[in-house]
């Protein structure tokens, strides 16, 4: 069941148009993320369904409910983590969480919260003497502390070391687990693989493709590699009757298979029935990163981050 619906979302600031013709859904209890380089419309797009921006045209529809005319009611069930948030750098971190939970009817438990969060020995803290990773957790807190059914994450992990980035996507699978409907708004490839159950390509406002990490990695139409040692001779011959194996090459004692669709599988099928063991294995195969420099205008993958 879709609990967003965007379809043809269209919106300009004077003679720019920051997003044309942009559709997609997301369904109840996946993370959902919107993938494309700077200044493709990311934002823009997620401002738009969660009610801080009002649309030029398009029709958007978030549980059911109008981010224009029943904004009112849609903050009541939508939290919402924005690019560029900060607090006043002397509010304690239970003051903040107490100010928002005031917002709503329904709020969460901040105790609750604080515990989930691990922000429980920092409560009595200011915001300024908070790490990057440590605001960012703060962030989420602030997004579900309206016990939202569906929350908005813009780029989440945005100047945040790698231990820090790992630590925030365990929070944000958290939230998913909790069957909270995440939509994750994102530059960075290695975060939209290890999260998004599907992602929305975006790119100079248009969506270019909506299918799995996986899936839109497979159009990249990028060539398969795997490389081993085999504990026993095996023949070319073998592994060019597999019609995923496209060629055969030898690197001294190591072989080189490569080839297309399910290449891997294919190989180490017939590995396991010739009772070869793979040493060394390496798989080189598309990534989204792959994908996204073939699909968008970006030039090197370098522009992704």
């Amino acid at each position: 069941m879709a609990v967003i619906e965007v379809e043809r979302l269209h919106k300009r600031y004077g003679d720019e148009v920051a997003v044309h013709d942009v559709s997609f859904e997301v369904e109840r209890g996946e993370i959902f993320g919107v993938l494309g380089p700077n200044g493709a419309g990311k934002t823009t797009t997620v401002e738009c369904l969660s009610g801080l921006r009002r649309r030029d045209g398009g029709r958007v529809s978030v549980l059911g409910l109008d981010p224009v005319t029943e904004r009112d009611a849609l903050r009541q069930v939508l939290g919402v983590q924005l690019q560029h948030s900060a607090l006043p750098e002397r509010l304690r971190v239970r003051e903040a969480l107490e100010l928002y939970a005031s917002f709503y009817r329904r709020p969460a438990d901040i105790d609750g919260l604080l515990t989930r969060l691990g922000l429980t020995e920092k409560a009595g803290a200011a915001y300024k003497r908070l790490s990057g990773g440590q605001q960012q957790r703060l962030a989420i807190a602030l997004a579900m502390v309206g016990s939202p059914q569906v929350v908005v994450l813009d780029e989440l992990t945005t100047g945040l070391d790698p231990h820090a980035r790992r630590a925030t996507w365990e929070l944000v699978e958290q939230v998913r687990d909790a069957g909270v409907t995440v939509l994750l708004v994102t530059h960075f490839m290695e975060e939209a693989e290890r999260l998004c159950d599907r992602v929305a390509l975006i790119d100079a406002g248009r969506v270019v493709a909506v299918d799995t990490p996986a899936g839109l990695a497979a159009r990249a139409g990028r060539e398969q590699r795997m490389r081993f040692r085999p504990s026993e001779p095996l023949a070319d011959a073998e592994l060019l009757a597999l019609a995923e194996v496209t060629r055969v090459l030898h690197h001294g004692p190591q072989l080189e298979v490569v080839g297309t669709g399910n290449l891997v599988h294919a190989v180490t099928s017939l590995l396991a029935r010739r009772q070869i063991i793979a040493g060394d294995l390496r798989v080189e195969q598309a990534t989204l990163d792959d994908a996204f420099v073939s699909l968008t205008h970006a030039t090197t993958s370098g522009a992704t981050s």
